[in-house]
């Protein structure tokens, strides 16, 4: 096997050998939480590195496409895959990532000697993340989900100085574990109805379904639903999101955003790698399914989030409803695809910032961000309410920002493969949305300070906030760059 056979695989072989040097780290030096965040960022932008690079490759015309013990390329049963969809979704988690550990420093110099194993599970979580988006198998797929998802189980209940951050954790565990026992009941009932689990190459589940009739097609639409209950839950869609309020409020505020955003990117990847590479002839039957939970994923998200007085919470049901907005381009096909890559980099950008507000606001290893925490912030941190007031634009989809370009996309998506209903249904919800944001912005600019103490910003986080708010605004007024080069992110 020639070099180039592992480039499908060298992001994750990056990040590992980074998750080693950091526990040697450990071992070795006596504060290693600093130099460890240095190798942490370094292995991450070198990952990234790699996407691009991947991506290049491709453009040349290149024929390693995939990664098997088999050898490169393999016409039979490949693991992991590199095309443009894996090589946009590296590029988008790493820089996710290394935006998500920045504004986590904070809580990272609070751990002390525990900051080296906080870093090494970020960088795990993030190599199985990124190993979801390129797979080509469903076994591969379901390790790279099981690899994220222990990690971020540990991080969300890291600092076990709270209550309800062991509640956190708990809670994230098993009903995650049901979610990928789900999962994994579906994969198996996809390979009894097609005897495969390979999404490309000769007896993929692809082909078989291209060239044969089910003989039992009841199965196969049971193997679909349960695929796409187990990762809805990942992606905290409706009705399948009942643990994400709670967790979001437990655990660190510094580390939420990462969790939020990278879940969210890696789940909706996983799943249109599903849906748009193996079982793309049955759209007749999932899109119905999926336009479904989308609708209730925005009524349910919208509705719940006006009613609750906590920040997490609000942002928790709020990503409830925005699962809800990505999934209508779903319903294109792989016409949406380009949609749903630029709203999902376009919010998790904003997840991003917004939780690094929260977590200086309320402090990086608190719990809960009540909105009396927010009271007079413009008063008390000018620069950060008004950033904050930008995300907020943004996540309601107001004009000259890249939430509304981005609700654009994908209401066009809908509308372009006949869920005109699910259209008015989102119109209706963002409506209502505004509200919940508004809600927030009034809190931050009208009501008198709570507290009289001066907000500090640390620098990292300041870096974060900067680069999102400039992202959004710029890529709100011009965002044909992205939209261009998501339309090719399409996998194969």
């Amino acid at each position: 096997m020639n070099n180039a056979a592992l480039l499908p695989i060298a992001p994750e072989v990056i990040l590992l050998a980074g998750a080693l040097i950091v526990i040697l780290l450990l071992v070795l030096l006596e504060r290693p939480y600093r130099e460890g965040g240095i190798v942490a960022l370094a292995a991450l932008a070198a990952a990234a590195i790699a996407s691009v690079l991947q991506w290049q490759a491709l453009e040349d015309g290149a024929d390693n496409l995939y990664f098997s013990a088999q050898g490169v390329p393999v016409p039979r049963l490949p693991m992991v895959v590199m095309d443009h969809y894996s090589a946009f979704a590296g590029v988008v988690i790493f820089i996710v990532a290394m935006l998500g550990l920045a504004a986590a420093w904070r809580l990272v110099l609070t751990l002390g000697a525990r900051g080296a194993e906080f870093l090494t599970l970020v960088l795990l979580a993030v190599a199985g993340l990124h190993m979801m988006t390129a797979s080509a198998n469903m076994i591969m797929l379901f390790i790279g989900l099981e690899t994220a998802s222990i990690a971020l189980y540990v991080l969300a209940g890291f600092t076990r100085e709270r209550a309800n951050a062991d509640e956190a954790a708990v809670k994230y565990f098993l009903l995650g574990s049901l979610a990928s026992v789900i999962f994994v009941y579906g994969a198996a009932l996809l390979f009894a109805a097609t005897g495969s689990t390979a999404f490309y190459g000769a007896g993929s589940m692809r082909q078989f379904l291209a060239e044969n009739i089910v003989a039992e097609p009841a199965i196969l639409l049971l193997a679909m639903g349960l695929v796409i209950v187990g990762m809805s839950f990942k992606v905290t869609a409706a009705p399948f999101h009942q643990w994400a309020p709670d967790v979001y409020q437990g655990a660190p505020s510094g580390i939420v955003g990462l969790m939020a955003a990278g879940v969210k990117i890696a789940g909706f990847a996983a799943l249109g790698r599903i849906l748009f590479s193996a079982l793309p002839s049955q759209i007749d039957d999932w899109a119905p399914a999926l336009a479904i939970i989308a609708g209730a994923s925005m009524i349910i998200g919208t509705v719940l989030a006006a009613v609750q007085d906590d920040v997490k919470r609000i942002l928790a049901y709020s990503g409830v409803a925005h699962a809800g907005y990505i999934l209508m381009a779903f319903l294109a096909g792989s016409d949406g695809i380009g949609a749903m890559w630029f709203y999902l980099t376009t919010y998790a950008l904003t997840v991003i910032a917004v939780f690094a507000v929260v977590a200086v606001v309320s402090g990086s290893r608190s719990g809960s961000s009540p909105l009396a925490d927010w009271s007079g912030l413009s008063s008390r941190a000018p620069v950060l309410a008004w950033v904050m007031l930008i995300m907020l634009l943004a996540l309601a989809g107001i004009p000259f920002t890249t939430g509304f370009v981005a609700k654009i996309t994908v209401f066009t998506a809908a509308t372009d493969a006949g869920y005109l209903w699910l259209m008015i249904l989102a119109l209706l919800t963002t409506v209502v949305g505004l509200y919940v944001y508004f809600r927030l912005a009034a809190v931050m600019f009208l009501e008198d300070p709570t507290e009289v103490e001066e907000v500090v910003v640390p620098p990292p986080t300041a870096l974060v906030l900067t680069v999102a708010a400039v992202t959004t605004v710029l890529l709100g007024l011009l965002p044909w760059p992205l939209l261009d080069l998501a339309r090719e992110a399409l996998p194969l």
